[in-house]
Parts: structure tokens; sequence; C-alpha cells
């Protein structure tokens, strides 16, 4: 006579996922693979992502793979290698995209609010000082702004409201006539001609008057036809409407004279 082995045929009626293993004759026990689980004859593949996240972070995803493997992946706004997963801020990268000017914060995984700091206006990610200021931060202005300096007018660093016509940077660059009122002292009174105080007048503001005086006195008179703006029939308006938190700047194409 010879032992009948349990586990010849059709392994031992266990499970394709378990190991048929002889115990005395004529008997067996049937033991679940590596990843899986059960009773041998019924085996389940292990998830791990159903106990404990599979040990990811909890701001993690876990991923089966294969019987009780798993991989970890950081969710959106996070960063790390799945077990450890760090809030990535938005505002720590350029500010979040917000103005130099503005204060950014974290509101949600994927947003953040620019508001601009005390003294500047805008929507947080332009944000404007007052017109003095941003005279410097434009080529087309920052010509005048060192006119200004040179002489120390600094009357549009106050309070306001003004409204200020500035002559391109290239203009007052070309014009020759620059040097020779600087010479006779009288570039002071020219560049006060560019001021108004008391206002701060918006291209459409301005369509709808004709003279305004200017801080140095005289008044400058205003135009309007074909969709243009032009004073004194001269100097166009070509750039209008740079808001500051003391006033409004436009760019002219010519110089004014009182």
């Amino acid at each position: 006579c010879s032992a009948t082995d349990a586990c010849k045929t059709s392994n031992g009626g266990c499970s394709a996922k378990a190991e048929c293993r002889r115990t005395t004759p004529g008997n067996r026990v049937c033991i679940c693979n590596a990843g899986y689980t059960g009773d041998g004859i019924v085996c389940i593949e292990i998830n791990p992502c159903l106990e404990n996240n599979g040990g990811c972070d909890r701001n993690a995803e876990c991923t089966q793979t294969g019987p009780n493997q798993a991989v970890c992946n950081c969710l959106k706004g996070y960063s790390g290698d799945g077990k450890r997963c760090t809030y990535i801020s938005l505002c720590s990268q350029n500010n979040g995209g917000c103005s130099e000017f503005a204060i950014c914060n974290d509101t949600e995984l994927t947003e953040r609010t620019c508001t601009c700091k005390q003294n500047y206006i805008g929507d947080g990610f332009k944000c404007r000082g007052n017109i003095f200021q941003e005279l410097l931060r434009d080529a087309n202005t920052s010509k005048f702004y060192f006119q200004l300096e040179a002489l120390s007018i600094r009357d549009i660093a106050g309070p306001g409201p003004f409204t200020l016509f500035v002559p391109r940077t290239d203009v007052l660059n070309s014009d020759p006539r620059v040097k020779d009122w600087i010479a006779k002292g009288v570039m002071a009174q020219v560049l006060r001609y560019h001021m108004v105080g008391c206002a701060s007048l918006l291209y459409n503001d301005l369509t709808r008057i004709t003279s305004i005086t200017s801080l140095h006195g005289d008044p400058i008179h205003i135009t309007y036809s074909q969709n243009k703006l032009v004073l004194n029939n001269n100097a166009e308006i070509i750039l209008s409407d740079a808001v500051g938190t003391n006033g409004v700047i436009h760019v002219i194409n010519q110089i004014l004279v009182p």
C-alpha cells in the first residue's frame, strides 16, 4: 500500500492562489500565498490601501499595484515621496504671482489671494503707489521723475488728489528747449504747468471740460474731437488713466509751455 497524496489532484481542492501541503496520508492543509488572505480554499488578494491608507501620508493617495502592494502619491498641492507629504505654499515662490507691493495669502490647496499693501491700490496683481512713485516705474514717465527730483519738486508726493500730464521720456530727451529752460532757471515753472491740484481727472472727465488750472497758475485748455484729447491745441494724450493713490497720470506727446 502507498500513502495517498491529497495535493496531487486539482491542488488538493485549495485555491489557485494557495499552496497545498500534505500532512498525514490522505490529508492536507491549504495556505494562501503571500499577498493573499483566506482559509486556503478561498484566497482573496490583500489590498493594503484599506488599512491605515496603506502607510501613505494622510495627504497622499494610496493605489494598489498588486497583492499586498501599493504606491503612495502626494495629492495636488503637496510634495514628497507619498509616505510624507508637505503642503506647497503658492505664496512661497515669486510671491504667488502677486505684485511685489501685495501680500499673498494661501486660502485653499490651489488657491491664494493677493491684496495690495497699505498705501498701494490695485487688484493685488498690479498695485500702484502715489503718482510720484509711479513715474519712476514706467519708462515713458521716468525722465519727468528725474526732472522733478533734480529740482526738488515734490508737490505730487502729497495726499492730493492730482492730475498729471507727463511728456513722454523721448520728448523730454529730444526737445532742445529743455536745456535752455534749465539754464534760465524756469524749468520748475514748466514742470508745475503739467500738474493740476485738487482733482483726479480721468480721461472721460477731461472730455467734458474745456479748461483747468495748473499748479503753476496758468490754465490748460482742453479740446476733444475725433476721439482725441488735445491740450493747448498741441499736446495729445497718448496714454491715460494710470491711477495712483493720490491721483492719475496721463502721458502726452508734447511739452506744455505756460
